[in-house]
């Protein structure tokens, strides 16, 4: 199993996929996986290439998602070997997508070829979502898949992302939920002067003061037994012409909330619009919601996941919700059980992203190992 996760890994790796663009990741691995009788359906949206493969037929569905996209590599000055070059070195694969996510990909695809090798008349569905937009605008990818999955009605149980969550050793962490996210692109409005000239101006800067005091010091909720509490940060702000002698007409404020399940974006969006009126402020804001919260709080695939990441890491995982977003939020609005595991975090997005070949191997073994217990006894 190790051999054939990092040659395919390996693969992913030279192949310069900058979100959205796939290249020919996606194609590698669907002509694999069509050797093996997997069912392949292509589910392109916009400049994104998603692919929706299933081997095997009815309950339960379990699958894995993943992405084959990658943030860009900046300056390759400063890496230390070329990012797209997948070099081993003491153990690590480096390159940009080897832990986040190409690695995990390589042995979500791995586990399940092996499985269904091993299986070939296996109860239930093994599928794999993978799309090409999970580092951008997430707007044509997983979302879409889910969308069109739903209104034909089918369905999936159970679910496997394959984002890196490992914090300081393999196992450490299996995520089981995600804070919503949501973005405030606010607007307030004033009268342009000049500073000599202040009764014959409104600064918006001055008139938001006690607003902004007020929405970053409010505390939104207490948290609960899975999430921490709600928090805002202020991201952008701007106001002025760049002159030091005119009174801004306009202050320009972006913040924005990752919130738990004690609220919802209805409540912050009302609760932003009550201060604003309170402090008697003309404005517009734009909202964005990037991702409601979602939790997998028990079931047959969290205690699975529990059971079987402990035997293969020696490690006893715990269960956590924090970080960013992840494609996870899209799948669970499916009623799917869902969760994430991967590999450590500690290098992604930077510069000399790297990943442990023998880490890459556990997790293949992980992801083989839950589809044997819940299959197999489905």
């Amino acid at each position: 199993m190790k051999s054939s996760i990092i040659e395919l890994a390996s693969d992913l790796i030279r192949r310069p996929s900058i979100s959205p663009n796939d290249q020919g990741c996606q194609q590698s691995i669907a002509q694999r996986l069509e050797k093996l009788g997997f069912q392949i359906e292509w589910l392109p949206f916009g400049d994104t290439l998603n692919l929706w493969a299933k081997h095997g037929s009815g309950s339960p569905v379990i699958a894995f998602a993943g992405h084959t996209d990658v943030v860009p590599v900046g300056d390759e000055k400063q890496w230390q070997y070329p990012p797209f070059s997948a070099e081993i070195i003491d153990g690590m694969l480096y390159g940009r997508g080897a832990a986040d996510m190409k690695g995990s990909l390589a042995a979500m695809v791995v586990a399940a070829e092996n499985y269904v090798k091993a299986h070939p008349d296996h109860m239930g569905t093994v599928a794999l979502l993978i799309t090409s937009d999970e580092e951008a605008t997430a707007k044509d990818g997983t979302v879409r898949v889910v969308e069109t999955l739903m209104a034909r009605g089918e369905p999936i149980d159970y679910c496997i992302v394959g984002e890196p969550s490992s914090a300081q050793q393999l196992g450490d962490i299996i995520k089981n939920g995600r804070r919503g996210s949501i973005t405030g692109n606010l607007t307030i409005q004033g009268v342009q002067g000049h500073v000599a000239y202040p009764h014959l101006a409104e600064n918006p800067v001055h008139k938001s003061l006690c607003f902004l005091t007020e929405l970053t010091s409010y505390q939104w909720d207490q948290g609960n037994d899975f999430f921490p509490p709600t928090s805002l940060q202020i991201a952008n702000i701007q106001a002025g012409t760049g002159s030091n002698n005119v009174i801004p007409g306009e202050l320009y404020v972006q913040f924005n909330l990752r919130y738990c399940t004690e609220v919802t974006d209805d409540i912050i969006k009302q609760k932003v619009a009550e201060m604003l009126e309170k402090h008697q402020l003309t404005y517009r804001i734009e909202w964005q919601l990037s991702g409601k919260p979602f939790l997998t709080a028990q079931g047959k695939l969290v205690e699975t996941m529990l059971e079987v990441v402990e035997k293969v890491t020696q490690n006893r995982p715990h269960l956590d919700t924090g970080g960013g977003t992840s494609d996870a939020r899209f799948i669970a609005l499916m009623g799917a059980e869902v969760v994430e595991f991967g590999p450590l975090n500690q290098t992604i997005h930077k510069v000399n992203e790297c990943v442990k070949v023998d880490d890459l191997a556990k997790c293949g073994e992980v992801y083989q190992q839950v589809l044997s217990r819940i299959l197999d006894h489905a």
